[in-house]
């Protein structure tokens, strides 16, 4: 699928070339693009790290096919989000073109282009149907997906095919032991390889983690129980966090702690993976790029296996975790910054081989199916494809509920002797407040 006419669309530019340079040289860096030292076209691209790496090598061919430079400016997850707020909220913007994780897309929906003319027929058939649905803010495109990840189950595969470990598992639990597909064989898996390995009294080997610090995986987990709505329907605005299955949910992932380390209300993201490169973790429910970044000294290296997220009553699901590209309309090139826009999503399998190596097209991931080292591909296709994958709320509130109510009630959860049930009436309450 090709959304762009490179060589047409750059012919129609040469008579406007020269007056573009004029202009250009006469306003500076302005409120968009900037002229380079040559002066060559520029688009300035706003990304945050993740980004950087993937658009490099989209950026440079769309610099050798086309003439214009791609300048990306890389900055701080946090750094970014403060200066997109505050040019969006300015009218006068210093770039042509931002990278916006997914939950800013509704944040920074009244300040973007409509993107609607790139989603064809053709275009949304080889995305995931949670990107499709993710991009649209009351019914408009506001962002095109540049890559996209997922949660998805590490093992140890030294531990899940060891022979005695084999017949040990299925003495006791009466079936083979193998990656878990299910909650229920996910705990028992965990409660398995909850252990004291060396023998001095002390457990030293986990089943899995739980994170308290992060509220991404519990919210996977509420798509695994069933919900129709995650936390909130932002069509309603109803709040849906005290339903059951957000309760089963949060049952069973509390559940979990007996075989999980101690200190799980100050567990991230970066806890977690320590502790599974350590050795500490028979199994880890984390994100799909983690497959080929293991460090080199860590104890499980070459050790790592991968597989789809595990299902709950409602079926296999995790959260896209998905970056988007946006125009703002502020902007003075907004015709060639769709330009690139499209250009990149043509060209979306070029970051296949990056420190990330994700992507946002169905097919890109589809064609390095039985390649060496992507054998996280088939785990991640599966987990996004799956009908129970359901995106987070499109909500401008969404960082204010993550920061104020999902991740302290998460910590409270894990807890000894929380009441789980109360947890979510409270934060019914919560929410209803902020998006009252």
């Amino acid at each position: 699928m090709t959304l762009r006419n490179v060589r047409g669309r750059r012919a129609a530019m040469v008579g406007t070339a020269v007056a573009t340079i004029a202009a250009l040289a006469l306003s500076g860096c302005g409120a968009g693009g900037t002229s380079s030292a040559d002066g060559g076209d520029v688009l300035t691209v706003l990304v945050e790290g993740g980004g950087l790496a993937e658009l490099q090598p989209i950026a440079d061919l769309y610099e050798e096919e086309t003439g214009t430079s791609v300048k990306l400016v890389e900055l701080p997850y946090d750094g970014l989000y403060d200066r997109i707020q505050t040019e969006l909220g300015s009218g006068s913007v210093s770039f042509d073109v931002a990278a916006l994780d997914a939950i800013w897309l509704s944040a920074f929906a009244d300040g973007v282009e409509p993107l609607d003319d790139l989603f064809t027929d053709e275009v949304k058939g080889d995305l995931f149907p949670g990107l499709v649905s993710e991009a649209q803010v009351d019914g408009t495109y506001v962002g095109m997906p540049i890559f996209t990840n997922s949660e998805i189950l590490y093992y140890r595969t030294d531990l899940f095919e060891d022979a005695k470990n084999k017949a040990d598992f299925e003495k006791e639990y009466g079936y083979p032991l193998a990656p878990p597909t299910t909650w229920e064989q996910y705990t028992d898996a965990a409660e398995f390889f909850t252990r004291d390995t060396d023998d001095d009294g002390k457990v030293d080997l986990y089943g899995t983690d739980v994170k308290g610090a992060v509220e991404t995986e519990w919210l996977a987990t509420v798509s695994q129980a069933g919900a129709e709505q995650m936390v909130m329907d932002p069509a309603s605005g109803d709040v849906t966090i005290d339903s059951k299955e957000h309760l089963a949910a949060l049952d069973y992932y509390t559940s979990l702690l007996p075989y999980a380390p101690e200190g799980a209300a100050q567990l991230d993201w970066a806890g977690a993976q320590n502790l599974f490169y350590q050795g500490k973790l028979a199994m880890m429910r984390f994100w799909g790029h983690a497959y080929t970044q293991t460090p080199d000294d860590a104890a499980v290296k070459g050790k790592i296996g991968a597989a789809p997220m595990i299902a709950g009553p409602g079926g296999v699901a995790g959260v896209p975790g998905a970056w988007y590209l946006s125009v703002p309309t502020a902007g003075t090139k907004q015709e060639e910054a769709k330009d690139f826009i499209a250009f990149a999503y043509d060209h979306n399998e070029l970051s296949v081989d990056t420190s990330l190596g994700l992507v946002s097209r169905v097919s890109a991931f589809e064609s390095q199916d039985g390649v060496e080292g992507r054998e996280n591909y088939p785990a991640i296709l599966e987990t996004l494809n799956s009908p129970a994958t359901r995106a987070r709320p499109a909500t401008p509130q969404w960082q204010e509920i993550v920061n104020t109510v999902l991740t302290p009630m998460l910590q409270k959860a894990v807890e000894p002797g929380a009441d789980n049930a109360a947890l979510l009436a409270d934060a019914k309450e919560q929410i209803e407040e902020i998006t009252r």
